[in-house]
């Protein structure tokens, strides 16, 4: 830890404490999470050290970087990019019952989508997508998925999770039900990020935890405001589809006519210019592709 300087502590969890902070020797502002390891039982010690395997493995631009880890003193210390927007639900929070435009909302989402995506392609559910774990940047124009505490690895796409783990607003139908699940309750949460953006405000709520779970389970909520498309507000709906089997993959979402020029603005470069140069090739031998130029990209899951 002698390499950074701790600036003041922006967060407080059951095991820990998150901190600003800044590099000694280039001074670049970052965020560390000190884990107490001599609080936790073993099983969270367990997912601590899995998240920081997991962390380093993610490279994307819509997922908070991962720099550094190191353990001292019976505490382990992960080292992330500082994103200076501050999270989701605060930036939500700042809007004071004043919609969103329906560009930056589709803007934020695409983004979440396809650090979501670069996820669930390498067998990782996130288990706790949420506003608060949505982390802003650039002046509010990069949205970045971070917070992988409970985070869990498959050894393929069609094994199931048991464990049930998220936050209560978030949780799917199938964990309320404690049933088995894949990353299809990711899309659930990812639904709901969705309609807290179109309606400032959690789709599901309840005055007790029985009366939320009953409203899940029902999967009813109130339309968004008609000012939003017919694409997006049925989007909503296909994402809070009861049946898991029923619900697209982020895969699927990102492939939707309607989200394809942002699909575009946001792939990393390297993708862009990969897939362009797929598309040019096949608009040439097949003329029919002008219709769904992403759909050779994704993966269909």
């Amino acid at each position: 830890m002698d390499k950074y300087e701790i600036l003041k502590k922006i967060g407080e969890g059951s095991y820990g404490k998150i901190f600003l902070a800044k590099g000694k020797l280039d001074n670049e502002q970052c965020v560390i999470k000190e884990i107490d390891l001599t609080k936790m039982p073993v099983k969270e010690k367990e997912a601590s050290q899995k998240e920081v395997i997991l962390l380093a493995k993610m490279k994307h631009a819509n997922i908070v970087t991962f720099f550094a880890s190191l353990q001292e003193n019976n505490k382990l210390y992960i080292v992330m990019e500082y994103c200076d927007g501050g999270d989701l639900m605060k930036r939500i929070n700042m809007q004071h019952g004043v919609l969103f435009d329906e560009d930056q909302i589709l803007s934020w989402f695409v983004q979440i989508s396809l650090g979501l995506k670069h996820i669930h392609d390498r067998k990782i559910l996130h288990r706790d997508v949420k506003a608060q774990n949505i982390f802003l940047s650039s002046n509010g124009k990069i949205a970045k998925l971070g917070d992988f505490g409970i985070a869990r690895q498959l050894t393929n796409t069609m094994e199931f999770a048991y464990t049930c783990v998220g936050t209560p607003y978030y949780l799917s139908p199938e964990i309320c039900e404690n049933r088995p699940y894949n990353n299809k309750t990711d899309i659930w949460s990812l639904g709901c990020v969705l309609y807290e953006l179109c309606a400032l405000k959690h789709p599901f709520e309840g005055s007790s935890l029985h009366q939320l779970v009953l409203k899940i389970c029902r999967g009813y909520f109130q339309p968004v405001s008609p000012k939003y498309s017919y694409d997006l507000r049925a989007l909503i709906s296909q994402l809070f589809k009861v049946s898991p089997r029923d619900r697209p993959s982020v895969n699927s979402i990102l492939r939707k006519p309607f989200l394809q020029k942002l699909v575009l603005r946001y792939l990393p470069p390297e993708s862009a210019s990969t897939l362009l140069i797929t598309l040019n090739y096949l608009r040439r031998q097949i003329p029919a592709v002008r219709r769904g130029p992403l759909e050779g990209f994704f993966k269909i899951h």
